[in-house]
């Protein structure tokens, strides 16, 4: 929730500050982080689209069973992978942006 009660958030600055973490993970590659386990794993980019596929079938259910937090949780959960992706392809998530610009 913001300091003004409304609950709403800066969804540009959540994803910018989630991008820059997993950038930072993939850089510095800490052994205890998750998200440098996924580019360091010997599946490599097959283990994260193994998640992403895992995640979108999640989500799926989800929506079937009208359970929002459920849904809500699986959605950030492909959101985060997706990024993951994203950090791997060494794309970055203004490409992500002129597309979806661009679409609209």
């Amino acid at each position: 929730m913001t300091s003004d009660g409304s609950g709403s958030t800066d969804t540009d600055a959540v994803v910018d500050d989630l991008f820059a973490v997993i950038e930072s993970r993939k850089a510095e590659l800490p052994e205890d982080s998750y998200t440098a386990s996924l580019f360091t794993h010997e599946k490599g980019e097959n283990a994260v689209l193994e998640k992403l596929g895992e995640e979108t079938a999640e989500l799926l259910l989800a929506a079937k069973d009208d359970d929002r937090e459920a849904l809500a949780h699986e959605a950030a959960d492909l959101v985060y992978h997706l990024l993951v992706l994203l950090a791997m392809k060494d794309m970055d998530v203004a490409d992500l942006r002129a597309e979806l610009a661009e679409r609209r």
